[in-house]
């Protein structure tokens, strides 16, 4: 399989701002997703997609090649897809032709090789997309709620009564650690759960997805134990 990986960073962070590029461990956030991308030697080519140019040359600083993102992809409100699909229309008009789309978010450094590699087997004729998952602390169907504004609260998934959490079926977080896709299906899809999903389980140790300071400093945390 040819494998391209991509590293996708608007320069706008409103939780956390400038966190695409704040050291973590002495090394730009962005980084450790391309450090990670050349590790695996089925990939063959790594690019960051984004609409700033100061991240652009950190990006290039550590050996991933640029593709600059339009504003309109880059606003709070763009949609990430349209991004992957962006960045593989870019790549095909230059006649650069793969087989499997990568998505290595900054936001998860602290994830291992071996979860990527999972994923990359993960990947089969059967199965469009594979996600990375991690086991939930809450079960929508024992301990999750929906509130209304006036405060009447309800179990988020009414139905059997479920009155142990044993008794609930077992559900999982998404994470950010990996995205594998065939570049055709991102372009012809309105999104993952078009097509055949498959999932990978990654211990929670390893599935932090920096969005805010608290997160940033227990991926710190976590990291220089890690060391």
């Amino acid at each position: 399989m040819k494998v391209f990986a991509f590293v996708f960073a608007r320069g706008g962070s409103k939780g956390l701002p400038g966190k695409n590029i704040r050291p973590l461990g002495g090394v730009p956030l962005i980084a450790h997703s391309i450090r990670l991308a050349a590790e695996l030697s089925t990939v063959l080519k790594t690019y960051v997609s984004t609409d700033s140019e100061e991240i652009a040359a950190v990006a290039k600083s550590y050996g991933a090649e640029v593709i600059m993102r339009p504003e309109h992809l880059a606003t709070d409100f763009a949609s990430e897809w349209h991004a992957w699909q962006h960045a593989i229309a870019f790549l095909h008009e230059r006649g650069e032709q793969f087989d499997v789309f990568l998505s290595l978010p900054a936001t998860s450094p602290l994830r291992a090789r071996e979860d990527i590699e999972n994923c990359l087997t993960a990947l089969d004729d059967t199965s469009d997309v594979v996600i990375t998952v991690t086991p939930a602390s809450r079960s929508p169907y024992f301990n999750m709620v929906t509130r209304k504004a006036n405060g009447d609260t309800h179990i988020a998934i009414s139905g059997a009564s479920i009155t142990r959490r044993q008794d609930a079926p077992e559900v999982f977080d998404l994470t950010t650690v990996a995205y594998l896709a065939r570049p055709k299906f991102i372009l012809e899809s309105a999104g993952i759960f078009d097509g055949r999903v498959k999932s990978v389980i990654v211990p929670k140790s390893r599935a932090v997805d920096i969005d805010d300071e608290l997160d940033f400093a227990f991926a710190e945390a976590l990291y220089k134990g890690k060391q």
